[in-house]
């Protein structure tokens, strides 16, 4: 009996990552479903945007043993070519586009907010759906995470000006760090040590590790739900940075390709640094944008809007990215 239960457990897993595609667009749209018809459940949604996230977070980080950290600092080529397409290319691209983007400082800050973040989490999945090298992302990812939260109040700052410390309290941004990365990736490793020394931790980590699809669908959810109302009347400003997001997934199409081939990666990890270039940390910087004062209230609905349109963008590139980087013959 117990061996049929887990059998069809791992069919049911099997078959959520095969079509997680397609179940992350149905929990968008649920969401905003949700968030147009029941208004009122906004503020009891966005309370529990950081319990799903992190759960989410713990086990992304919990698919990445420890020792993968030596490997990729040894994975030299890679781990540059991801940081250079990460914290050089983009912020010149977003450099590029600031001046265009509405004057509206709460959109302006959404924008750099989520547009100068790394994705840590559903970036593998669909780096992977694409033939892209999932493992060495996810050997990355802490690095990735370490790495754009110390500098994404540098570029801030660069951005937007020293004005930027009488609207930004530094406090929220280091508990959120704290929150969302310090612990559960230390949860993740004890988890790691727990599961190499007893069979109930082994056990307890391919369960957790089958609750990846089902995390993800929620955090969508949630998040999309409790900002949906916070539209009101800025929905026409909000609309406007719409057109950036789309022309970001189409200039770091081609960019990550140029930095793929300048460090003269292999098939599957130049599909990798395209999708790392191209995703953004939407789910992780949002807990930041909701501790801004409420006259920035619009920044959060700001990256949530990203985040519809990289899941839209993400399944084009699945499609996309194989053809502009395919495997070369023989």
């Amino acid at each position: 009996m117990e061996a049929l239960l887990q059998q069809g457990t791992s069919g049911l897993v099997d078959r959520m990552e095969r079509h997680q595609v397609a179940i992350y667009v149905g929990a968008i749209l649920a969401g905003v479903l949700v968030g147009f018809l029941a208004p009122s459940a906004g503020p009891g949604l966005e309370v529990a945007i950081n319990p799903v996230l992190g759960s989410l977070l713990y086990v992304t980080f919990l698919q990445v043993p420890a020792r993968e950290l030596l490997r990729s600092l040894r994975a030299g080529r890679f781990l540059g070519a991801a940081l250079v397409v990460n914290f050089v290319v983009v912020p010149l691209v977003v450099a590029a586009m600031f001046g265009f983007l509405p004057a509206v400082l709460g959109v302006r800050l959404g924008v750099l907010l989520v547009l100068l973040t790394p994705c840590v989490d559903y970036v593998i999945v669909f780096s992977g759906l694409a033939g892209g090298s999932s493992d060495r992302l996810l050997a990355a990812t802490p690095l990735l995470l370490v790495a754009q939260m110390a500098l994404l109040p540098v570029f801030l700052l660069l951005f937007m000006g020293p004005a930027l410390a009488d609207v930004i309290e530094v406090g929220p941004f280091v508990e959120a760090f704290v929150v969302l990365i310090v612990i559960p990736l230390a949860l993740a490793w004890l988890t790691q040590a727990w599961a190499a020394r007893r069979p109930a931790g082994e056990a307890f980590s391919s369960w957790a590790g089958a609750l990846m699809v089902p995390l993800m669908v929620a955090t969508l959810l949630v998040v999309v739900a409790s900002q949906v109302p916070k539209l009101g009347d800025g929905g026409t400003v909000v609309l406007g940075v719409v057109p950036f997001y789309v022309v970001f997934l189409v200039v770091m199409a081609g960019l990550g390709l140029v930095v793929a081939r300048a460090f003269r990666l292999d098939t599957s990890a130049g599909r990798a640094i395209v999708f790392t270039g191209a995703t953004r940390n939407s789910l992780v910087v949002l807990p930041l944008a909701l501790a801004l004062p409420d006259t920035l209230a619009v920044a959060a609905v700001v990256i949530v809007t990203q985040t519809l349109v990289e899941v839209v963008g993400m399944v084009v590139y699945v499609r996309a990215i194989p053809r502009l980087l395919p495997e070369p013959v023989g």
